[in-house]
């Protein structure tokens, strides 16, 4: 009898359309990707569908697996469609409406009819209860045992919850309280999924916090059936090995810790896009990049620098206006800064009734009915068909020819949608749909990268997703990146994100105080607690203890302002002498993002946080394609049509053919199963060691 061992791991990112796999074994030195429609009824279909077949391809068994990574949308899908779970909110006599009053900020000036988000507690399952801690942490008034009690039969029994949040004013400074409300709660109903503000947000700020908590209740129902199913029907296949969940940070974290916090996983399958261009940012020598993730429903857009993408420590969910600042629910929960808007392969066209202009998105077919060239009932063009029209994809070879698209089922729709409302052609409105979508995503790139003070143009463009690729090269040259670069496997490298994503976790305490009167013996006491709990989690993630890293973080701010910039601390054991150099951190920091400095203004700190990680594996991509040719020659050629040049003859490259120093003059077509990348004239296109299409434009 062989005794098989268990090396090889497989990423699983499910996205709107698509669900994409990465199998890696380097034991075995194996890797194989995989890209199957997304179940949105039941995302753990084309989960437990996809590691079958790729267990079937590369003839392994599910006994090999040592760990599976996952990503999800299930969180942000559930906040959006508002289709979370019945939550109670107990919360501070007086305080009932804090989570509906919110800022009172108004994210449309103009608009007298503003919408503003709901919150997803509404009053009649807000409870109150007496008790009162003071902004330092003393107690004023005892916690009413009774009351809580009382609050939560009347919440459980009679309006039916089935998830409690309690939120406490000055919970972050002291949790006696919740912890003391946790217990009775327990004690009465020990099964009832219980949120504390204090552990899912202990920072300040009451109404941002209260809303994490009672977002974190809203969707863990739901998660813990999710990962319960997924974990029985990955058993049933005869799975045993680990497994994992991204976080909206980009690190990797265990089940059981999202069981108890799933509200900071809302960013997962984004984040692990963004892990995977900073892997190959880091691999290809470049070390200032915008990461261009493009699929079938959205679009995702951040900024990289010295291989680690830039981070915030707040998110809106739920938003009135999908891509409207301002206008969702504020969460506290470390995610990947980026910008991700209603640009994808399944972004619906059409003209607006109003104004007589095309417009493309938000709204995308999705996998269900997905775009009409798939031939599943879609009725509405969508970007992907207008690609296939314009010649970037070819309709034999779709998922490599798994997935035979109809171009002339796309012909009809186009017609009496755009054609006839706007009197164009065919071959106009599918490359106005194109011009639109690759606008807007240039018009978005644009805006972030002015947000955080950086210039577009001295950034190198790293692009991949389902879409990605074929739409990178305009988006490139309307931003005047000089460089583009387009890794293998780009059509599931954010399932590859899984895989070389290290494991890692945020922990953050506020104690706001000026710097100059900061007690550093409560601070170094914050991060070595902070830093007990980050080892422990990261161990029970698979991390080794002398692999783990520490890094400590401040949100800082002038005395006076309303808002912090985060600063990079010189240690975790910090002291009087250290003062100065956080001072000149700070202002460096503040000077870089605002160009301006206010020297002599008093500083003060906020928010105290440290990042624990662990190692970060890597995997060579390219080394498992193995090229059988004497030299490089296109396969076929293809008309595409471009904008200013018109239809040109495109050779046809095999991507898995191509090797390192090959070098290919613009225009020119590589395709892979599950992407295609398109490049127009006046640009050279070179393969590195990594086997990258690197991309230098004209």
């Amino acid at each position: 009898m062989t005794l098989r061992t268990k090396t090889a791991r497989i990423g699983v990112d499910v996205g709107g359309t698509f669900t994409d796999l990465v199998l890696h074994d380097e034991a075995r030195n194996i890797l194989h990707m995989g890209k199957l429609l997304t179940t949105p009824h039941n995302p753990s279909i084309a989960i437990v569908e996809g590691v079958k077949r790729l267990l079937d391809e590369t003839g392994l068994v599910a006994a090999d697996l040592h760990s599976i990574v996952h990503g999800t949308t299930l969180v942000t899908n559930a906040i959006i469609e508002r289709r979370g779970a019945k939550v109670g909110l107990i919360t501070t006599d007086g305080f009932r409406d804090s989570t509906e009053i919110g800022r009172e900020t108004r994210y449309d000036l103009y608009d007298l009819f503003l919408d503003m988000p709901a919150p997803l507690v509404s009053r009649a399952l807000r409870m109150e209860v007496a008790g009162r801690l003071s902004a330092s942490g003393e107690e004023l008034l005892p916690l009413d045992r009774e009351a809580v009690l009382r609050a939560t039969k009347i919440l459980v029994e009679e309006q039916k919850v089935e998830a409690l949040a309690v939120a406490f004013l000055h919970s972050y400074v002291d949790p006696r309280h919740e912890l003391e409300a946790a217990e009775i709660i327990h004690a009465a109903y020990p099964d009832l999924p219980l949120t504390l503000s204090a552990q899912v947000a202990p920072e300040i700020r009451e109404y941002e916090r209260g809303v994490t908590a009672c977002a974190n209740a809203y969707v863990q129902p739901m998660m813990i059936g999710y990962l319960s199913k997924l974990e029985n029907s990955l058993a049933a296949m005869g799975f045993s090995g680990n497994l994992y969940i991204m976080l909206s940070s980009g690190g990797i974290t265990t089940v059981e810790e999202v069981r108890n916090f799933p509200i900071r996983i809302i960013e997962s399958g984004p984040a692990a896009g963004a892990m995977a261009a900073s892997f190959i940012s880091r691999l290809a020598g470049f070390d200032k990049i915008i990461s261009f993730d493009m699929g079938g429903t959205t679009a995702k857009m951040c900024l990289i620098e010295d291989n680690e993408p830039h981070h915030k420590y707040d998110f809106e969910a739920g938003r009135v206006r999908r891509f409207q600042k301002g206008s969702g629910l504020p969460l506290k929960i470390s995610v990947i800064d980026m910008i991700e808007i209603g640009a994808g392969g399944g972004s619906i066209a059409g003209v607006d009734k109003g104004s007589g202009l095309m417009k493309v998105g938000p709204r995308s077919a999705g996998s269900v009915p997905g775009p009409v060239c798939y031939g599943r009932g879609g009725a509405e063009p969508t970007v992907t068909d207008s690609d296939l029209v314009t010649g970037r994809l070819d309709a034999a070879y779709f998922l490599g020819g798994e997935m035979a698209l109809d171009l002339d089922a796309v012909k009809l729709p186009f017609q009496t949608r755009i054609s006839d409302h706007i009197k164009v052609s065919l071959d106009d409105a599918a490359l106005g749909v194109q011009r639109i979508v690759d606008e807007t995503m240039a018009a978005a790139t644009r805006m972030h990268c002015a947000e955080k003070g950086k210039d577009p143009r001295r950034h190198t463009m790293i692009a991949f997703g389902g879409a990605g690729p074929v739409h990178a090269w305009n988006l490139a040259r309307l931003l005047k990146v000089p460089r583009l670069v387009v890794p293998m496997g780009a059509g599931v490298a954010s399932a590859l994100g899984f895989l070389v994503a290290p494991p890692a976790t945020d922990m953050a305490k506020s104690y706001r105080v000026r710097l100059d009167r900061v007690v550093w013996e409560r601070v170094n006491a914050m991060f070595g607690e902070m830093a007990e709990q980050g080892r422990k989690l990261l161990k029970d993630a698979g991390a080794l203890d002398e692999d783990i890293t520490l890094v400590a973080t401040a949100e800082m701010r002038h005395v006076g302002q309303g808002f912090e910039v985060s600063v990079q601390l010189p240690g975790i054991a910090l002291q009087k002498a250290d003062e100065q150099q956080i001072a000149q951190a700070f202002l460096r920091t503040y000077r870089e993002q605002f160009e301006r400095s206010l020297d002599g203004t008093p500083i003060e700190i906020l928010t105290w946080r440290l990042k624990c990680e662990g190692r970060a594996r890597t995997i060579s991509v390219g080394e498992h394609f193995i090229a059988e040719r004497q030299s490089l020659c296109p396969r076929t050629t293809r008309k595409v049509l471009f904008e200013e040049a018109g239809w040109l003859d495109c050779p046809v490259y095999d991507r898995y053919q191509m090797v390192e120093g090959d070098e290919v003059a613009g225009p020119a077509l590589f395709e892979e199963r599950e992407s295609t990348c398109c490049v127009g004239p006046n640009s050279k296109v070179r393969v590195d060691r990594y086997r990258n299409l690197v991309i230098e434009l004209g």
